[in-house]
């Protein structure tokens, strides 16, 4: 029971490895069956596929996906994970993140989340220690979502949120400057998207 509370995946987020080589096989072939098709010979219109093959190493995936190798995301019961990097539950201050969610704010900016877009967009994660790290999502309205509505229930429901938030003080979380080159830092530092 415990294994499966463990594995219990509330929200995934890929590399989007193969979303990027998709792209890139669709871009070429439409170039291909255009060239092919309308212009000139389908053995002429073969210099596509050649030239989608040649440039997919060193732009699709040095240029376009390398950039993003770190956005591979899990969100479980127990721990977020940022590619293999844990950071346990018991250090999120789910109490804010419970009553950010009940109040549709974000800590990121004063943008209702119901209004975020579907574009890359970083969220914070607040800690309990007061520091908030950020993390980037391609989809941050479904994160917030599944994060939101499980620490309402990890907090007792939403009326013992508002109960809790109205007794309990706690920092307000403060986002967190990456660290320099020469320090080695912690594993969340990571996390922290915003320079």
């Amino acid at each position: 029971m415990a294994m499966t509370r463990k594995r219990q995946v509330l929200y995934r987020q890929g590399t989007g490895f193969w979303r990027m080589t998709a792209k890139w096989v669709l871009v070429f072939g439409a170039l291909y069956l255009l060239d092919g098709g309308l212009l000139r010979s389908w053995g002429d219109a073969l210099v596509w596929p050649m030239i989608g093959i040649l440039l997919w190493a060193p732009f699709g995936i040095g240029v376009v996906w390398y950039p993003k190798k770190d956005q591979k995301i899990a969100l479980t019961t127990r721990e977020l994970r940022v590619r293999r990097k844990r950071l346990p539950m018991e250090k999120v201050n789910l109490l804010h993140v419970a009553r950010l969610w009940l109040e549709g704010r974000s800590t990121a900016d004063d943008q209702p989340v119901a209004q975020w877009r579907r574009c890359e967009r970083g969220v914070w994660v607040p800690l309990l220690d007061g520091r908030a790290y950020g993390v980037e999502f391609r989809d941050p309205a479904a994160f917030a979502e599944a994060f939101g509505a499980f620490a309402v229930a990890a907090c007792g429901g939403p009326d013992m949120v508002r109960a809790r938030a109205a007794a309990e003080t706690y920092p307000d979380p403060r986002p967190m400057r990456a660290r320099s080159s020469g320090d080695d830092g912690s594993w969340t530092d990571l996390l922290d998207i915003f320079n």
